[in-house]
């Protein structure tokens, strides 16, 4: 016997505990939705302030010859774009989706420590502003790549200090939310829900979380050597003192590789929820995705080096490297494999979240063959820093990162805005960013492949048609998301739409979407679970 929720016995409405109203609600926010619809504003933000820099980029590289603007201003837009895609937007954006919905899916009451999720929150807004006032500095913003080799970044001026500091402001915010969602999820669940019994969202930020507190103490230590070595007279990379600027790239890549890990594993959490609802079927070897996910955490320890080939490592290193990425290879395809079984005779419908997710499998499985393809070490050697890997990791982020988002957008937002969003206009929204996305990045393996280099702002002849269609793709890919704000986001936000039910996403036969946060009313209360709910055996219902 199930039930949704009766409104007074696990759940207060907002006239029990009055919310707070106004500019405090949102200053002083302790509460887990607030605070995840703060950090999902300010990623969409961010992330059209990166997208204007692309487009930037991409005006500059739509014909041969200098037009818009000149090669120093041309670093300092990549740069930028890169630190403010991956610190600003596609990171924040999955902590927002950590708030707003571990406590409802695990039956918790908020976050653990409310009032440092809400200063882990703030303090990404003097990072922010750091990082975008650095163009109005002497010498404008960080221009050595969002890499920041040595001895790049030892030469630039006063922008590359504020980079450091934004980074730093940025690690610590992500290591206090970390904090939280662990203790979260590890102390707060509801009575009878086993960690196996977790929804696999889950379970992917869980790991995620463990993640980045490993690694980013060591980009922490990374940008910190580059700043005693640009104003304290130390020699860590510098190699007129006898430094390594190839050390700066092992400590780098040792944060770097698994945190491309940590900006995919939740977006493998959204699309393991999406599938089976929309398939109407149980998700098809549950514990595998947790050994999976786990597996994938623990060996993107060992593969960081693959983005170093070219620095001159032994033939021995190469090959460990080279064989330890092609080994990450197989409990991603796991993953790949179980979403495909899970839709299996499963009775499809095709929902926007579902598109979403269906085409995050399509596109991010051929960001990881390229990306296979990049192990082979002769092969690297000869793809290194050309725009093969600019669209191998282009596949895997915004096709892989944002489209999961963008699923799990569409699936949650009924619950978190009380209304529908319009079926007919998420699914021209994924066309359009389907289509458009495809015609921007698939041409640049062809470039890559003919040997162009990234981050120049300059090309020879041969390169010109495919930089055109680039160029054209990014602007309706663009255009696509300002869509999606003014004509789904916002209105959602109004609340003008069709009342969405408690769960929108069951069929007839009572089958579909499952899990905690559907067995609150929509849109989700203001307090929830203040007692803990009792469960069935599967720890998906409530028992009424």
């Amino acid at each position: 016997m199930s039930a949704v929720l009766d409104p007074h016995d696990h759940v207060h409405d907002d006239h029990d505990h009055h919310a707070p109203t106004g500019w405090r609600r949102w200053v002083f926010a302790t509460n887990h939705k607030d605070i995840g619809t703060l950090y999902l504003l300010f990623s969409f933000f961010m992330l059209m302030f990166g997208g204007v820099l692309a487009l930037l980029l991409r005006v500059e590289l739509f014909q041969p010859g200098l037009q818009l603007v000149n090669p120093e201003l041309f670093n300092q837009l990549t740069t930028m774009h890169g630190l403010i895609m991956v610190f600003g937007a596609i990171m924040p954006a999955f902590v927002g989706f950590a708030n707003w919905m571990i406590p409802l899916q695990i039956g918790a009451s908020d976050m653990a420590f409310a009032r440092m999720n809400n200063f882990s929150f703030w303090l990404m807004i003097p990072a922010a502003l750091l990082l975008g006032t650095s163009f109005l500095l002497p010498g404008g913003a960080p221009a050595g790549g969002w890499t920041m080799y040595a001895p790049l970044s030892l030469q630039m001026g006063p922008g590359m200090d504020a980079g450091i500091f934004a980074l730093h402001i940025l690690g610590a915010s992500s290591i206090m939310g970390s904090i939280n969602i662990i203790v979260t999820v590890l102390n707060m669940r509801a009575p009878g829900m086993t960690l196996m019994k977790m929804p696999m969202f889950c379970w992917t930020w869980l790991i995620t979380a463990y993640l980045l507190i490993a690694v980013m103490p060591v980009l922490a230590g990374a940008i910190t050597m580059t700043l005693t070595d640009r104003h304290f007279g130390t020699s860590f990379f510098n190699p007129a003192g006898g430094g390594d600027p190839v050390m700066f790239q092992h400590i780098f890549w040792f944060f770097g590789h698994p945190e491309v890990y940590i900006m995919i594993l939740p977006a493998f959490g959204i699309v393991s929820q999406i599938i089976p609802a929309f398939s109407r079927k149980r998700l098809f070897g549950y514990a595998s995705m947790v050994y999976a996910t786990g597996s994938i955490a623990i060996l993107s320890f060992v593969v960081w080096a693959h983005h170093m080939f070219t620095s001159g490592m032994p033939v021995t290193g190469q090959l460990f490297f080279m064989y330890s990425t092609m080994l990450i290879a197989v409990p991603t395809g796991v993953k790949i494999f179980n979403w495909v079984a899970t839709m299996w005779r499963g009775s499809m419908t095709f929902e926007t979240p579902m598109l979403f997710a269906v085409g995050f499998i399509f596109v991010f499985t051929l960001g990881g063959f390229s990306g296979v393809i990049l192990s082979v070490a002769p092969i690297d050697i000869q793809l290194q820093d050309t725009y093969y890997v600019v669209a191998h990791f282009h596949y895997v982020l915004v096709a892989g990162s944002l489209f999961a988002m963008f699923a799990g957008f569409y699936y949650w937002a009924p619950k978190w805005t009380g209304v529908m969003y319009s079926e007919t206009r998420g699914k021209v929204h994924f066309w359009w960013s389907l289509i458009s996305f495809n015609i921007t990045f698939f041409p640049m393996h062809f470039l890559g492949l003919a040997g162009m280099p990234r981050r120049y702002a300059d090309y020879p002849m041969q390169f010109a048609d495919f930089n055109a269609i680039a160029s054209v793709g990014a602007f309706f890919f663009g255009f696509a998301q300002v869509y999606f704000f003014l004509f789904i986001v916002l209105p959602a936000m109004r609340g003008k739409g069709v009342k969405a039910k408690a769960n929108p996403w069951v069929d007839e036969g009572g089958k579909g979407a499952e899990g905690l946060e559907w067995e609150v009313p929509s849109p989700a209360p203001f307090h929830t679970f203040e007692t803990p709910p009792k469960l069935d055996a599967s720890a998906t219902r409530v028992i009424g």
